[in-house]
Parts: C-alpha cells; sequence; structure tokens
C-alpha cells in the first residue's frame, strides 16, 4: 500500500490533474488512511528500511541481504537497505550467565576463569563476551539471545508464503529466490555447530599459509546457544594503529589480504560471505615478515560448486588479463536465463561496459569489484540471474579493494590480482594436479578401456560403408587414425592405473582424445 501511495505521489504533475490516471490516484486515496502515518508519506525505499526494522531481527536480516542483491533490485532500495543496523541493546548479563549454565551443563565459574559483564557486541541474533578459560586462553563467547531461534524459525516459514505471493506480483525482482537464499543462510547461522565447522575447514584450507589465520574452536566450551572460539587480538582496519603501520608492514596486509580471498574464491570455492573490515584482524609482529591478518564471525559462508568455481576462475583470470570478450563468455556460462531473456544482448552489454571500464583503467587504478557489480546489474534488463554467491564474492572484494586503498591509495587492484590469481591458475594446472584428477577419474577410464574394442569394431564397421564414397587413400587414413587413438588411449588407461609416471600417461591419453576427435 505505501508503494502505490509513492508510486502516485511520484507521477508528473501533468498525470495527476483533471481526469488522468483515475484509477490509481482513486486507489491510492482509498489506501492512504490505512498506512501508517509517519511512513506513507516518505520515498518508498525508506519505508520499505523501517517496516524491516519495524518487523523485528529476522527482516532486519533480509533487508542486509537485499542490499547486497545489487544485480536484482533497483539502487535507490539498495542503497537505503545499506544502511540497516543490526546491533541492538543487549541482554542482561544474569541472562547469558543462565544460558551458559544450562547448555554447558555446569555453572560458568566452574569452566571460566573469568567472563566480562560488558559485550563486545550485540546484534539481532547473538551478543558475544570476553572470556579468560581455566587453562588461560582468551576467547569469545558467542550467546544466542534467548528465543530469537523460535522467533528466526517462524518468521521464515512466513516469508517463505510470502516469497510464492510476491514472485506472482513481481516477477522480475526474483523475490522468491531471494528469500529462499536468505532462509537458507540464516537456518545454518543460527545453528552454531555450521559457524565451527567452517572455522576448521578454514584453517584446513589455509594450513600452508601461516600469515592468515582463523580462531580455534573449542568445542568441549561450546553447545546449541553458546559458541567459544579463541579470541584474536589484533588491530582493526582503518584505525588509527592500522594506519600507523610502515610502509614494509602495510603493503603485507594488502598481499596477505588479497591472496587470503582470491584463494578462497577461485582455489577453494569456499569463502567468507560476510566479510567487511569489522570481521578483519591485522596482528602485527615484531618484524614484518611476522605481520598476520585474521577472519572472524564465520557463520555465513559462501560455496562455489566445482563447476562454478572453475568458471569463475577462468572468468577473474581473463579480467585481469583485459580479455573482457572470454569474461563476458565465461560469465553468461554461470547465469540462468529467466523466461524471455536476451543473453545475447547481455552478453554484448558486459563486454562495452568492461572494455569501457579497463580503458580508464590505464589512466589510473579501477575497482574490478565494481566491473563485476555492474556486469551482474545488467542482468535484470536481460533477465539473466546469477546465484547469491557471485553478489557476496563481490562483497568479499569489495572489502579487499577498500581496506587495500585506505592502507595504500595508489593500490593498483589489477596488478596484485593478476599476481594472486596466476599463481591458482598455475596450481590448477600443473601436471601434478593434472595427474591426479585423471586418476580420479580411473575408473570411469578403466570403463572407455572395456568399450574401446566394440566401439572400435562399431567404427570399423561405419568405414568399411563409406569405402565406397571415399577415396581408398582417405578410407585407410581414417581406419589408421582409429586404431592408432584406440591404442593411445588404451596405452594411457593402463599407465595410469598402472602408476605410471605422469610423462609418460598424460601425452599417450591426450594423443588418443586427439586422434579420436580430430583424426579423420
Amino acid at each position: 500500500m505505501g508503494g502505490h501511495i509513492a508510486y502516485v505521489r511520484s507521477l508528473p504533475a501533468v498525470k495527476k490533474t483533471g481526469l488522468r490516471s483515475p484509477g490509481k490516484r482513486l486507489l491510492a486515496w482509498i489506501l492512504r488512511p490505512l498506512v501508517r502515518s509517519d511512513l506513507r508519506d516518505r520515498p518508498f525505499p525508506v519505508q520499505l528500511r523501517r517496516r524491516l526494522e519495524i518487523l523485528g531481527p529476522t527482516f532486519t536480516k533480509l533487508g542486509q541481504i537485499m542490499a547486497i542483491r545489487e544485480d536484482l533490485l533497483p539502487e535507490p532500495i539498495t542503497k537505503e537497505l545499506d544502511s540497516l543496523m543490526d546491533h541492538l541493546p543487549p541482554i542482561p548479563f544474569e541472562q547469558v550467565v543462565q544460558t551458559l549454565e544450562r547448555d554447558l551443563n555446569a555453572p560458568p565459574d566452574q569452566l571460566f576463569d573469568n567472563i566480562e559483564a560488558e559485550p563486545l557486541g550485540s546484534a539481532s541474533i547473538a551478543q558475544v563476551h570476553r572470556a579468560t578459560t581455566r587453562e588461560g586462553d582468551e576467547v569469545v563467547l558467542k550467546v544466542m539471545k534467548p528465543g530469537i531461534r523460535d522467533v528466526i524459525t517462524s518468521d521464515l516459514k512466513l516469508l517463505e508464503i510470502f516469497g510464492v505471493f510476491l514472485q506472482w506480483i513481481l516477477p522480475r525482482y526474483q523475490p522468491r529466490q531471494i528469500i529462499n537464499e536468505f532462509s537458507a543462510y540464516t537456518k545454518r547461522e543460527i545453528d552454531y555447530s555450521y559457524e565451527a565447522d567452517h572455522a576448521e575447514i578454514f584453517s584446513a584450507n589455509f594450513q600452508d599459509m601461516p600469515g592468515v589465520v582463523f580462531p580455534d574452536v573449542y568445542r568441549d566450551l561450546s553447545g546449541d546457544d553458546v559458541l567459544t572460539m579463541e579470541y584474536l587480538e589484533g588491530i582493526r582496519p582503518g584505525s588509527e594503529a592500522a594506519l600507523a603501520l610502515n610502509e614494509e608492514e602495510r603493503q603485507r596486509v594488502i598481499d596477505l589480504g588479497a591472496g587470503a580471498i582470491i584463494r578462497m574464491l577461485y582455489r577453494d570455492g569456499f569463502f567468507h560471505a560476510d566479510l567487511h573490515a569489522g570481521n578483519l584482524r591485522i596482528m602485527p609482529g615484531e618484524t614484518p615478515e611476522d605481520l598476520r591478518i585474521g577472519f572472524i564471525d564465520l557463520g555465513m559462508v559462501g560455496r562455489f560448486r566445482a563447476d562454478l568455481k572453475r568458471r569463475m576462475l577462468y572468468y577473474y583470470y581473463a579480467l585481469v588479463r583485459g580479455d573482457v570478450e572470454s569474461a563476458a563468455r565465461y560469465l553468461i556460462d554461470m547465469a540462468r536465463v529467466g523466461e524471455g531473456g536476451d543473453p545475447q544482448g547481455f552478453r554484448r552489454a558486459v563486454s562495452d561496459m568492461a572494455r569501457h571500464f579497463l580503458m580508464r583503467s590505464k589512466q589510473g587504478s579501477i575497482s574490478l569489484a565494481q566491473v563485476i557489480l555492474r556486469s551482474l546489474s545488467l542482468g535484470g534488463r536481460y533477465r539473466v540471474f546469477f546465484p547469491v554467491e557471485m553478489t557476496l564474492m563481490v562483497k568479499a572484494l569489495v572489502t579487499f579493494e577498500g581496506v587495500g586503498r585506505t592502507l595504500d591509495p595508489n593500490l593498483d587492484v589489477v596488478a596484485v590480482s593478476r599476481r594472486h590469481v596466476q599463481q591458482i591458475f598455475q596450481e590448477r594446472f600443473s601436471p601434478w594436479n593434472l595427474g591426479k584428477e585423471l586418476l580420479g577419474s580411473a575408473p570411469e577410464l578403466i570403463d572407455v578401456a572395456r568399450q574401446l574394442p566394440q566401439l572400435l569394431s562399431s567404427g570399423t564397421v561405419h568405414l568399411e560403408e563409406a569405402l565406397t564414397e571415399q577415396p581408398p587413400s582417405e578410407s585407410v587414413s581414417g581406419i589408421r587414425n582409429s586404431i592408432l587413438a584406440g591404442a593411445c588411449l588404451v596405452g594411457g588407461v593402463i599407465a595410469v592405473v598402472q602408476g605410471g609416471p605422469l610423462w609418460l600417461s598424460l601425452p599417450l591419453f591426450g594423443a588418443g582424445v586427439l586422434l579420436a576427435l580430430f583424426g579423420s
């Protein structure tokens, strides 16, 4: 109702005089008494933000997810929702103690030497307190607010029903998709076992990169409503202490941050999906080489499927190399084309936009995150839609660029990104990794080898039938190439299965594939 009133109010004056637009104006007049007086004269984006805040924590978080969907929603709405705050008054410390005792089956003073009564932060779902274990370890306690899980669960059920209704009214903005994605992420966020698993997965993924750290999880001091994790002592990016770092330390922070985020996105396909400067810690050491960075608040993560991760790597690699045509091709491969979509028009528009941005990069540094975000935003115009993970990815890149430029205003994002993504690209296509992938496909290769005699026999029959239609030399050449292809394929399979060296198995298998495809 508020949206319709705001729409009628925004009509040009010429359409609101006399008998023009009578139906719209009459409906707005009828609806006006039903809308809150303090909101009905505000612009629609402001009405939407305020209503989400009034509806409570679930809808506040929904608004935060909507704020990053710039690929689906108009800019005035996403810009207004970006100001949604998720900071709420803390619950009394007595309730925190009761939750700890109930969830950990013991009085808190038996488990901890000290718990600070003043919280480090209080959001809609939980609040965080600093504490010290009996062993003297500095930890943080993430305590879920009483009753919040039941409230969120019931709200999500209502939202999913409402999403069906909204999809019928506003299909262009994909409301059902946004609500379903939001529900999936929020259900994981109120289950602390997921966040504990995320921290351990990140630590395992970065065990060979000691400059990037994630908090350890104390499983024996955690439960359904309490999560105990290592306290990472450090300084926030953008603080006076961070700006006081020397040049070598700043470059170390930028290099570690860029390497970590690009690695999460394009090598592991498992990344921090709520990344902002507040969730980063700079941990200086005695020397610049000892400096580390830490990631905290790991409840929300993004995952790329294996095929999507591979295409994302190709897309980003093409983008940092300035190959806009290839970048547009990889991007459209990751999209879902809606009814009446125009993928070719989208591809041309993305190529033109990216080319314009990269031409500007010769005059100064550009934002790769903005190039990607604008590419995704073009999708709505051409009915081309992308998974939410891609907009979460942009959020991570925006954080990297923002923190980097805070520390180095002249940061060349393209050059730094190119260096790190090239390393991942080289790892991805190293002979050793290709050999492991080939070995992982050994069962399928064995099936191919078993069926080769039958396939070759069938091929020979077809070639014999074609003898009368081809000159003798071509027929003989076709048979010879088929036999050679089969021999190479069988040789490659046998070499892999028998544990033969990659320098023998890979060329044999590759030659067999090439002969089979192009030998005729």
